[in-house]
């Protein structure tokens, strides 16, 4: 929030666009009065996705714009940049992203979780031996940038229900109070309160591989859970 308690009115593009949880945040946050474009390495597909987004919208008071557009055309129309993209191939696509310096001086929130998956169900990988992450990937290659994550354990068809907020916690994890409070201002988009600082970045480590745990939960109660912080005020 500003000063005078109005909500910050981001434009955000959202690299994987296309994608359930990109496209299922991307509505929520243009639900909510952000504008939006939708990212995809080709424009066609990620027009045709905000198209059925801004369908969605047409019936919601107050509610900001929906786009799609090339990646590089995407980071380039927004001042917050979300990666919901597949852990596959990251390393490689933030930094085709960052070329040019094309993400510096903007605030990148990566929800992207290293899972993998074998016969005993979903878990989280090993980066950098126990001491990395993928938003701590993200913030090295990209140093010019403010990396947080966020939105990591939120349920993609959840997302694109219809309910107006999800029952649960959104928790933000960033080394700058600015940075944080960007996911913390766009968290109120998907559950109607603020998102929830928890700490520093390294912290990633912990709220990746805990999405697998999620999935267990999910599959076993047939349900799409999320986390809810007990004890604060909101």
């Amino acid at each position: 929030m500003t000063s005078t308690d109005t909500p910050t009115r981001y434009t955000v593009a959202v690299i994987g666009g296309t994608g359930p949880q990109g496209k299922g945040l991307g509505y929520r946050f243009a639900r909510h009065g952000h504008d939006i474009v939708l990212g995809s390495r080709a424009a066609e597909k990620a027009e045709a996705v905000a198209a059925e987004v801004t369908e969605r919208l047409a019936s919601v008071a107050g509610a900001g714009t929906a786009r799609g557009a090339a990646n590089a055309d995407a980071i380039a129309a927004a001042d917050v940049v979300l990666l919901a993209v597949p852990y596959d191939g990251h390393d490689e696509l933030v930094a085709s992203l960052a070329e040019g310096g094309a993400l510096d001086g903007k605030t990148v929130i990566s929800c992207v979780n290293p899972l993998a998956f074998d016969k005993r169900g979903a878990h989280g990988r090993v980066i950098n031996n126990g001491e990395g992450s993928a938003a701590e990937s993200a913030a090295e290659i990209v140093p010019g940038a403010v990396v947080v994550g966020a939105f990591h354990n939120v349920a993609a068809p959840a997302l694109w229900g219809e309910e107006e907020f999800l029952d649960e916690d959104v928790i933000v994890v960033g080394d700058t109070l600015e940075g944080k409070q960007v996911a913390i201002d766009l968290a109120a988009s998907v559950t109607g309160r603020p998102g929830v600082d928890g700490g520093k970045l390294r912290l990633a480590r912990v709220l990746e591989p805990f999405t697998a745990v999620l999935i267990s939960i999910n599959r076993k109660y047939k349900t799409h859970s999320g986390i809810r912080v007990t004890g604060l005020d909101h």
